[in-house]
C-alpha cells in the first residue's frame, strides 16, 4: 500500500481519537512504515514531556499500518501484546514512528516500533504481537 492510501485508511479503520491524535504517515514499503506524530498540548503531561500513553497509541497504530503495507490491505487484527520500554522523554513539536513487521505468519504476527524524539534520539522501543483474525 502507497502513503496515500494508508493515510486514507486511519480515520476509516481506526477509533476517532486515533484519527485526532494527527498522526502523518512519511514512508512505506512493506513491513515498515514510519509516520510522524505531533507532540500536542493534549498528549503532555505535568512534567511537560508527552505522556506514555500517547506514545503507546502511536506505537500500536503504526504497527497495523506496517501489517498493512505487508499484506497490501487491512485484515482485521488484534493486538495480543504490547510491550513498551521508555529510553528518554519526548518533547518538541513531534516525534518520529518506526514501525516493522519481523515475522508475520498465518495466524501471529510480531513487530518492533521505535519512536524517536524530535532529535532523531531513540526516546522508546516497543515490541508487539498481533493475532490475525
Amino acid at each position: 500500500m502507497q502513503i496515500e492510501q494508508l493515510q486514507q485508511e486511519i480515520p476509516r479503520i481506526f477509533a476517532p481519537w486515533i484519527a485526532q491524535m494527527g498522526l502523518e504517515v512519511l514512508s512505506a514499503e512493506p513491513g515498515r512504515v514510519r509516520l510522524r506524530l505531533p507532540v500536542k498540548p493534549e498528549f503532555v503531561h505535568v512534567g511537560g514531556v508527552m505522556c506514555g500513553q500517547a506514545a503507546m497509541a502511536a506505537a500500536d497504530t503504526a504497527m497495523v499500518l506496517a501489517m498493512m503495507a505487508t499484506l497490501g490491505e487491512f485484515r482485521p487484527m488484534t493486538t495480543v501484546q504490547l510491550q513498551t520500554s521508555f529510553l528518554r522523554p519526548v518533547s518538541g513539536t513531534h516525534c518520529l514512528i518506526d514501525a516493522q513487521v519481523l515475522r508475520s505468519g498465518k495466524s501471529l504476527a510480531f513487530g518492533q516500533i521505535d519512536i524517536l524524539g524530535e532529535d532523531g534520539k531513540l526516546a522508546a522501543q516497543a515490541t508487539t504481537t498481533y493475532a490475525l483474525l
